[in-house]
């Protein structure tokens, strides 16, 4: 609506799970308590600046005084155009292979496996950077930047001499644009130089007084250490255009070589940055493009330009908070503690504007300024330092709430996936190229959307597994001679199929494609959507379980096995004492395998299939798969024999998929096995990169052992200095982006998705309240909004570490939950649908009312 002032404003009805709070009378949420990440200077690094995203284009705010840079990204800005993800001469490889690992010769199979390797990915590229000048401030005070979760947008206020200036951003779903707004209190206060700048090949031109249009294209084919992008043929074109908008009498502009506008005297600014690429699907080659950037571009800022910019940032706010707003999180402790306690670090004195970087890597301010905090309105990175200490429950409210803020930032329906950081990357050679890894890291991902109730932002995960299924079946053909899709353990924009280039402990792996199959029975298991499971999941999961069944061959005895197999990124000590990662049927390969076939059957039967082909196969081939072994020392076994682990502590625990994301182990169907997870997870020890860290925490969640859960969470918020970083430490840097080493989005996201399953568990007809809580930790609590499989929304209050009341409600007339459980307790329950139902702390239905 249109406010008395002329701004816009809008009123919204309350989200789903708070309505349904209300009207069981629960208090509503503490909507006064921030969810911000804070900062006390200027970003001096990559990782202290503060992300924003709309799915497709990021930006980066570092957040300057005298000079301040946006670094954008635009989602599909990468190297290279389509591949060719065959090899004809693989049959003959593997064959070899395969005689080599039935000899028990691993080494010499584990070094021909080598000739099975394919290409290197493409590599994610950097957009621009908006480069802003403010000659004038050079001494400040009273600097602070933070990003907000709820409004989605990044704030920068400072004062000059007795002004005070403010910029704020946003990045609009609804507009394709980011928007930039620059203020100060006094009239006339706002001058400034905008320029943009960029790596890669490119030109700029200055199209009248108010508009910068950049103009370039990425290198052809990946750029080697030899030869620079000037080398490479053109491939995705790109453009990117700024536009500014002044307010005031007596601003003016003035247009500097061609390339930036000079703004001076304006009561406000607002910069407007749309950009688009000439990428038209992972099939068409760059050449061939019909898509114009620039046009494309012009057409998302003719919209934006028209429209003012209260109205614009509410549309933003809008789109945004309705999906951000499903879900809520709080956790108290003991009202004996001290909850607002500070236990401060030693800090070096406030110098106003000069950066001091500490071996922390950040900007501290003096002590005395703390004490005015509570503990949300402390610099992000203090509260990381001082979490051993205080343990603030509320910085894991906010790390919770950020993973979800990154994937709503990240991808959105119509965008690409979220590759190895999201969408946010400086650099023309990111780590490991930003690549999606499909053994581990890209499903990680994931994870939060469906339970953390964020489930269409899944939906780019859908069209590119879709994509890959159309290589994917090349591959297969020709590499495997197999029928249906394969996918391995890399894969970039153009949906690259085939093994990567190098080592086979990691690249030879065709599992990749068949775990994320998984991703697409999940999300009918959660929505119960069965015109999704028909239309969508049903085929791409039949063709996965193709290829698996023309994968499996006859072994020595009564099993089907894989060969050959790895365990990924893990080498063993073969029985002849050398290092070898190649042999037979591991057990993340028999897992991934099972889960698969299981989805086909259930499926089938909801579809009416039962008959095919495929599903008769699969009957056929599911008693034959080798079971989970336990070894001697009592842990899982990761291989099909008992070989040596030359790294006990590796960061990987693919022989416990069964367990978490997988569903073959459980504690009431397998407490033997999940016995040996638990030795599994005792011997290779808590250290490892974030990713590792947040994997266990599920896994320790599944096992119901609430304090080793919470160990992890220990071990993932401790701070990393991006000059002095250790490699597969973990640990989060000061924008609470999470740390490999080096920055990798992957924890981010997997730790809301183990902390939901440390509240709510379920299978499709159980579901298990509070099934890790650390209740000593967090004995007061109230999440709502969590989705459970079968078709059910969850809110949970508890008190004195124990459960309070529970709601539960199903959109669905398909929702399957028929049993509830607590501690030990069980009761059957019957949830229909559009109807709220109340349960007691044991358990028993007080009420029910419609939605």
């Amino acid at each position: 609506m249109d406010g008395a002032d002329g701004e816009w404003v809008w009123v919204r009805r309350p989200a789903e799970a708070e309505a349904v709070a209300a009207a069981a009378g629960w208090p509503p949420a503490e909507e006064a308590r921030p969810l911000e990440v804070t900062f006390a200077s200027p970003a001096k690094y990559f990782t202290d600046a503060a992300p924003i995203g709309n799915g497709s284009l990021g930006a980066l705010v570092w957040g300057g005084v005298a000079s301040e840079k946006l670094q954008l990204n635009h989602d599909t800005l990468w190297t290279g155009g389509p591949g060719n993800y065959t090899n004809p001469k693989a049959p003959a490889v593997l064959s070899k292979v395969r005689d080599l690992v039935n000899r028990g010769q691993y080494a010499e199979a584990t070094a021909v496996a080598y000739d099975l390797s394919g290409d290197q990915t493409q590599v994610y590229q950097p957009l621009s950077d908006i480069d802003l000048a403010f000659d004038e401030h050079v001494k400040y005070t009273n600097y602070k930047r933070n990003l907000d979760l709820r409004t989605a947008t990044v704030n920068v206020t400072y004062t000059v001499g007795e002004v005070v200036h403010s910029r704020e951003h946003f990045s609009s779903n609804p507009h394709q644009v980011i928007a930039t707004k620059i203020s100060a209190d006094k009239p006339g206060g706002v001058s400034f130089t905008v320029s943009l700048t960029t790596p890669l090949n490119h030109q700029i031109r200055v199209t009248n007084t108010n508009e910068i249009i950049m103009e370039g294209y990425c290198p052809g084919e990946r750029p080697t250490e030899y030869g620079n992008a000037s080398d490479h043929p053109i491939g995705i074109k790109f453009s990117a255009i700024l536009y500014l908008q002044t307010s005031g009498a007596n601003g003016t502009v003035e247009i500097l070589n061609n390339k930036m506008l000079k703004l001076v005297g304006a009561d406000s600014a607002v910069l407007l940055l749309a950009a688009a690429t000439s990428f038209e699907g992972p099939f068409v080659n760059p050449s061939d493009s019909k898509l114009d950037p620039t046009t494309s571009a012009l057409t998302a800022l003719s919209v934006a330009r028209n429209m003012p910019y209260s109205q614009l940032k509410a549309y933003h706010v809008d789109d945004y908070q309705n999906l951000f707003q499903r879900v809520s999180l709080q956790l108290s402790r003991d009202s004996n503690d001290a909850l607002g306690r500070n236990s401060l670090v030693n800090l070096p004195e406030n110098n106003s504007q000069e950066t001091f970087v500490s071996d922390c890597a950040v900007q501290m301010i003096e002590c005395s300024t703390f004490q005015r905090f509570n503990n949300s309105d402390k610099p992000t990175v203090d509260r990381i330092l001082s979490f051993r200490d205080d343990e603030d429950p509320s910085l894991v409210e906010l790390l919770f709430q950020f993973g979800r803020y990154l994937l709503i930032s990240c991808s959105r329906p119509g965008t690409q996936i979220s590759n190895l950081q999201g969408i946010w990357n400086d650099d023309t050679s990111p780590p490991w190229d930003a690549a999606p890894h499909p053994n581990i890291n890209l499903q990680m991902n994931y994870w939060p959307a469906l339970p953390c109730n964020l489930s269409e932002c899944q939906e780019p995960l859908f069209d590119f597994i879709g994509s890959l299924s159309v290589n994917g079946t090349k591959t297969a053909k020709i590499n495997y001679e197999a029928s249906g899709w394969v996918s391995h353990q890399v894969t970039d924009l153009w949906a690259k199929t085939s093994p990567d280039a190098g080592d086979p402990v990691w690249a030879l792996w065709p599992m990749g494609g068949p775990w994320l199959a998984t991703h697409l029975w999940e999300h009918y298991s959660y929505t119960m959507d069965k015109n999704f499971l028909e239309k969508t999941a049903y085929p791409l999961l039949e063709g996965s379980a193709s290829f698996l069944l023309d994968w499996l061959i006859e072994g020595d005895g009564e099993y089907l096995e894989t060969n050959p197999s790895t365990s990924p990124e893990h080498y063993f000590i073969a029985p002849d004492g050398r290092k070898a990662c190649v042999s037979y049927s591991t057990t993340m390969d028999m897992s991934i395998i099972r889960e698969i076939f299981s989805a086909v059957l259930v499926s089938s039967d909801i579809l009416g299939k039962s008959d095919t082909d495929v599903v008769q196969r699969i009957k056929k081939a599911v008693p034959r798969l080798p079971p989970i072994k336990v070894a001697r020392d009592g842990t899982i076994m990761e291989w099909a024999q008992e070989f040596q682990d030359p790294e006990v502590h590796h960061r990987h625990v693919s022989h416990l998929f069964g367990l978490y994301p997988g569903h073959t182990m459980s504690l009431e169907k397998t407490p033997d096995l999940c016995k040996a997870v638990a030795n599994s997870l005792y011997k290779r020890g808590d250290d490892g990169p974030g990713w590792s860290t947040s994997w266990k925490m599920a896994l320790w969640a599944h096992l119901h052992n609430s304090e080793h859960a919470y160990k992890m969470i220990l071990q993932l918020i401790t701070l990393v200095d991006p000059r002095h970083e250790v490699e597969k430490e973990g640990g989060l840097y000061s924008n609470l982006f999470t740390a490999h080493p080096p920055f990798q989005i992957d924890a981010n996201f997997g730790f809301p998705a183990a902390l939901s399953e440390m509240l709510v568990q379920s299978t499709g007809s159980d579901l298990y309240l509070l099934p890790a809580l650390p209740r000593n930790k967090w004995p007061q609590g109230c999440v709502k909004g969590l989705k459970a499989r079968g078709g059910v929304t969850i809110n949970i209050s508890w008190k004195e570490g124990s459960l309070h009341e529970a709601l539960l409600w199903s959109n669905s007339s398909q929702n399957s939950v028929e049993k509830l459980h607590y501690g030990g307790q069980v009761a059957p329950i019957s949830v229909w649908p559009g109807q709220v139902h109340m349960f007691s702390k044991d358990l028993k239905c007080l009420k029910t009312w419609a939605l």
